[in-house]
This record gives structure tokens, C-alpha cells and sequence, in this order.
């Protein structure tokens, strides 16, 4: 009895090791909390949580919805139907669970987007997710997931085409009903199909061959759709064009021949004409000029590049080179005038009030700003650029040097390769340089930026006077600098006021004052506050974004202003709202209502502090 009691003893003992040894590691039942703390955004309490704790296994310990392999080594089904989850669907933590097959969930209020990374799902043959908030397309990646059974997203807000799914050969069920899906349908293998419907979306086209296998009723409600099972009709094929009889090829060659034979007299004459200027200006041209020409407009042309241009300026002003201040900056050491406006020029910008050229002086890249329109005395433009260079701010794009004559006004700063926010927030790289955490970052620092340069130049009535994103640059470390700060003259900043102020009559307008353009400043500032949240571009100098921003939140529908890529991210939506408070603070209709930049900065590193401690606590 004795040996066979030991036997008994030991085989128990090798099947726990056994058990001990398949269960989930410690990496993927940390990639599952994850998902369950992003899916569940808080609604569900961090003590109890359905079970899903680091300290538990969810084979042994039976974690909420989770059902694991016969041996309970590998999790294989998670079912969270109806258990009220409001967060996003975060692919690449759930299917780090790679035995996963089943994930069910069904009936709650999940936003966002189904991820590309769903395919790292690749043992998944069910994924029901009906009765959610899930917008945006549909990944191209679901035709990878080659064990998929049943897919069911009817309830949704999906968009755009449905992806080539015809390669899932084992495809049973696919229930698509009530979206809003466009494009034509796919040709699945509806031979292998049981259930199939894609009934009240967009969808239009004809109807692929369904082998008769469903009715009328799994496509109605798709007013654009034709063809057997529903009784419209699809128009017939235009018929192809008729071939041509010779005698019409011959009459057509003729023609063409004739255009042919015009089209090189036309190019002859242009020659022509063309060689008499060349000689006409060569023959005019002095010694001294004779490889450039120049405009107007003083800006010098090479015709061996056209993409190169030189800053110049009148004679009398060439003379003037003691016009040239430089300020204490390494970079201008031995900047010398007449070496920049000899350097070639590349033009990066151009508006109404002047042009933004990039040079290369002995293999320093500056940025040269040329002022137009601007009636100041040299005097008051050299007070006032000093002025502004005393206030040293890590935030504030510091000036290098400056010109200014009569006739001429220009002012230089260090090249910022990597560009502006504009472009990073709206290209098509776009918002996936910025998480939530940089974004904060940046309105934190412009803020505190603006809030100094506001405190110090107040009573000199010098305000940034045009701030918008296109004039925040990023530095080699992606921090965000004010740049052009001062160059917008307060006498000639009405029609800005007019236009980005939408609550001050045309009249008003006139009577501007300097406290006015500080609001502005103010007001543009929560207007790329709304451009950090949204993602979307200003328009009308932020009179569409701010409207369509109050059209989206008095309709309750808050969450649906952000950035989708904020949302995917799993950004804290209530220090977003929050953020979202401060700019309508900003862009109060009455200017007298709004905070001053110090209390606005204020407000802004409150919430970044509590970002940071949530992410310390949470790491």
C-alpha cells in the first residue's frame, strides 16, 4: 500500500507541475489587466476590477469572463457581454493571450476603433462585438486572421468599405447590419456562408452572386444597392464603342497631323521670341549684373536654379550695413550683412505681411523674416526688437539679429528643422508624433512662454500679435518655441481682430487698443489649444474649429471633439475635458471675460501635474 500511495503522491504532484509551468506568464496577464484598465475606463473599480489582478491567475483564480484551455494553462475565451465598458478596444494587449479564440463583447458603450492590430489575434475564430460605439474603418487586417469563424459588429458606426475578408476560407457568419458602411460589396465564398447580413448601411453596386442562399432582408435599408435578392434592377453595361471604319481612322490621322504640324509652329514662334528677349536683356544688362536679375521687389533670381533666391535690398540700403544689428547669439559671431544677403535663399513662406526666407551662411542655416507693410521708424523697430530680445524665455525663439532702414525691415533666427506644430499636428504623419503626454507638454510650455513675455512687455503695449500654430516651431529636443514674436504691427492688426474675433463688430474693430491685441493673443492661444485636442486644422483664423467645436459639445456628444488618435491612445478624457475648459476660457465671446496667460498657465500645469502623478502611480 505503501509504494502505491507514493505513486498516487507523486503523479499529483508532476500534474500540478505540470499546470504550474503552461500558466499564462507574468508578461501577458500584465498585457490583460492593461486591456481591462483601458477597456473598462474606470468604471469598474481597481479593488475588484471582475478578478483581473496582477497578483491572481485567471485560469486558477477565475478572472471575470475568462475561460482557459482543459488544463487550464492557456486563456482561450474572454466574454465581457453587457458589463457597461466605456474605454477602447486595445488590441495588442488582448491578443498577447496567443491561445485567445473567443472574444465576446457584446452590448456595451466601447468607443474608438476595431485596431490593425487585431491580427495579432491569429488562433481567433469568434469576435463579437455588437451594440457598441466603434466608428472609423474597418482594419484591412482582419482578411490575416485565417481561423476566424463568426464576425459580428452589427450596431456599430463603422465606416468606409468592407475589407476583402475571401481568403478567411472557414468564414460562417458575417453581421454587419446597421452601420454605415460604403463601397461595393466583397465577393465572399457565399456557398460556405450560414449567416450573412449587411442591411441599413451606404452600401452600393450591384449584389455579388449569394448562390441564393439569403433573402431580400440581409441587404435592405442600402438604397444604392441592385440586383437578385432585391427587386431594383441594376441598369445595364454601357455597351462598347463601335470600331471605328477606315475611312474615319483615315480622317482622324489627317487631323491629328494637322494639330501636330500647328503645335510646332506655335513652339517655333515661342523660341523665337523667346531668343530676341534673351539677346534684348544681355545687350541692356551691364557688366556688374549680367548672371542675375532683379525684381521689384528686391529679391534676387538666379536663372541657373529657380528654386534659389538672394536677399537684397536698394542701393541706399546696401550702404546702411551699420543698420545690421547683431545680438548676442554664437551663431551670429561673424555674420557679417553683405554675406547674407549674398547667400543663396530658399523661399519657405509667403503672406500678407511679409516673406519668410531659409539661408545658409558659412553652414549656419538661418531663418530671414522680410517685413512688409509696416510703417515704423527705424528708431522704434530697433527699440523694439531689443526690447523683446531682453526677454530670454527657453520657449520664446530668440532673435539673432535684425535690419531696419527706410525701406527695409528684417529679422533672423536659427533654422528649427524640424518644422512647425501645424505641420506635425496635421500632415499626413500628423498626430501620431504627439501622444497625449506631449501635447500636454506643449501647451504647458507656450503657455508659461506667452504668460512671460505678456508679464514683461505689458507696459511697452508689445503683444505676439499673430499666434497660431504655423508659428510654433519645435527645437532638436520636439519643444515647442514661440516664434515671429512682436512682428505684428498693433496699428495694423485690426482686419486679424475682425477676422479671428468673432464676437467684435466690424466698427469695434477700428478702436482697437493694445489690452485688445493681448486678448487676441489670449484667444488665438485657445484656439491651438483646440487644435492639440481635436487634431483638426483652423480655419477663418479659428472661427470654424471654435464653432463646429460649441456645435459638438452643446449637442452632448463631448467625447467625439477629440483627436481619434488621443482616444486609441487611451488618453484620460477627464483631464481632456478639462484641457478642453481652459480654451473655451480663451475663446469667451467677450474678450474682458477671459483670464489673463498667467492664470491660463496656471490652470494648464495643474493638469499636467496630475497627468504625471497618475502616470507615476500608475507605473
Amino acid at each position: 500500500m505503501i509504494p502505491s500511495t507514493r505513486w498516487v503522491i507523486m503523479s499529483i504532484i508532476f500534474q500540478m507541475l505540470l499546470v504550474l509551468a503552461g500558466s499564462e506568464t507574468l508578461e501577458v496577464r500584465r498585457a490583460l489587466v492593461k486591456f481591462m484598465n483601458k477597456i473598462s475606463l474606470g468604471n469598474i473599480s481597481k479593488e475588484v476590477n471582475f478578478g483581473w489582478d496582477l497578483s491572481s491567475d485567471p485560469c486558477t483564480n477565475k478572472w471575470e469572463g475568462i475561460t482557459c484551455d482543459s488544463r487550464n494553462q492557456h486563456v482561450k475565451n474572454i466574454v465581457l457581454d453587457q458589463k457597461n465598458l466605456t474605454g477602447i478596444l486595445d488590441a495588442s494587449f488582448v491578443c498577447e493571450a496567443t491561445s485567445l479564440a473567443v472574444l465576446s463583447l457584446n452590448e456595451n458603450e466601447i468607443v474608438g476603433t476595431l485596431p490593425q492590430e487585431i491580427s495579432n489575434c491569429r488562433r481567433l475564430t469568434h469576435l463579437y462585438l455588437r451594440g457598441n460605439k466603434l466608428s472609423s474603418n474597418l482594419p484591412s487586417s482582419l482578411s490575416r486572421l485565417s481561423n476566424l469563424k463568426r464576425f459580428v459588429i452589427s450596431g456599430n458606426a463603422f465606416s468606409g468599405q468592407i475589407p476583402d475578408m475571401s481568403r478567411i476560407s472557414g468564414l460562417i457568419t458575417l453581421l454587419a447590419e446597421r452601420n454605415q458602411l460604403t463601397g461595393q460589396i466583397p465577393e465572399f465564398d457565399f456557398s460556405n456562408l450560414v449567416e450573412f447580413n449587411v442591411s441599413y448601411n451606404n452600401l452600393t453596386g450591384p449584389i455579388p452572386d449569394v448562390k441564393g442562399q439569403f433573402s431580400s432582408s440581409s441587404f435592405s435599408g442600402n438604397p444604392g444597392l441592385c440586383g437578385v435578392p432585391l427587386p431594383s434592377i441594376c441598369p445595364p453595361s454601357p455597351p462598347p464603342p463601335p470600331h471605328p471604319v477606315a475611312k474615319e481612322k483615315k480622317v482622324s490621322y489627317f487631323i491629328y497631323l494637322g494639330y501636330a504640324i500647328l503645335g510646332l509652329i506655335i513652339i517655333l514662334l515661342l523660341v523665337w521670341k523667346l531668343f530676341k528677349c534673351i539677346r534684348k536683356k544681355k545687350s541692356n544688362s551691364t557688366p556688374m549684373d549680367h548672371n542675375k536679375t532683379i525684381s521689384s521687389s528686391g529679391v534676387t533670381k538666379t536663372p541657373k536654379n529657380r528654386s534659389e533666391y538672394s536677399i537684397t535690398s536698394s542701393p541706399e540700403n546696401s550702404m546702411l550695413s551699420a543698420s545690421f544689428e547683431i545680438l548676442s547669439s554664437p551663431l551670429a559671431n561673424k555674420l557679417r550683412f553683405e554675406d547674407l544677403l549674398r547667400a543663396p535663399a530658399e523661399l519657405i513662406g509667403k503672406g500678407k505681411h511679409g516673406s519668410v526666407y531659409k539661408v545658409n551662411v558659412d553652414g549656419v542655416t538661418l531663418v530671414v523674416k522680410r517685413i512688409s507693410g509696416w510703417n515704423i521708424s527705424k528708431d522704434d523697430f530697433k527699440k523694439r526688437m531689443q526690447r523683446i530680445h531682453r526677454m530670454k524665455h527657453p520657449h520664446v525663439l530668440p532673435l539673432v539679429a535684425f535690419y531696419s532702414s527706410k525701406q527695409e525691415k528684417l529679422t533672423v533666427y536659427k533654422y528649427q528643422q524640424n518644422g512647425s506644430l501645424f505641420k506635425h499636428l496635421h500632415s499626413s504623419q500628423g498626430s501620431q508624433v504627439f501622444d497625449w503626454a506631449s501635447r500636454l507638454a506643449i501647451a504647458s510650455s507656450l503657455s508659461e512662454a506667452l504668460a512671460f513675455m505678456h508679464e514683461g512687455l505689458q507696459n511697452d503695449d508689445i503683444p505676439h500679435g499673430n499666434m497660431k500654430s504655423t508659428n510654433i516651431l519645435l527645437n532638436d529636443d520636439m519643444e515647442a518655441c514661440i516664434g515671429e514674436y512682436g512682428l505684428m504691427p498693433n496699428n495694423q492688426d485690426q482686419s486679424f481682430v475682425a477676422q479671428s474675433d468673432h464676437s467684435m463688430r466690424e466698427d469695434d474693430s477700428v478702436a482697437i487698443t493694445a489690452r485688445n491685441a493681448f486678448n487676441m493673443d489670449i484667444y488665438s492661444f485657445g484656439v491651438i489649444l483646440l487644435e492639440l485636442l481635436t487634431g483638426k486644422p483652423v480655419q477663418a483664423s479659428g472661427y470654424d474649429l471654435s464653432r463646429w467645436v460649441n456645435s459638438v459639445v452643446r449637442a452632448e456628444w463631448t467625447g467625439e471633439v477629440f483627436d481619434k488618435s488621443l482616444i486609441t491612445d487611451g488618453a484620460n478624457e477627464e483631464r481632456m475635458i478639462n484641457l478642453l475648459h481652459v480654451a473655451f476660457k480663451c475663446i469667451n465671446t467677450s474678450p474682458d471675460a477671459r483670464p489673463n496667460m498667467k492664470e491660463v498657465a496656471f490652470i494648464i500645469n495643474s493638469i499636467k501635474e496630475d497627468e504625471e502623478k497618475s502616470v507615476s502611480a500608475f507605473s
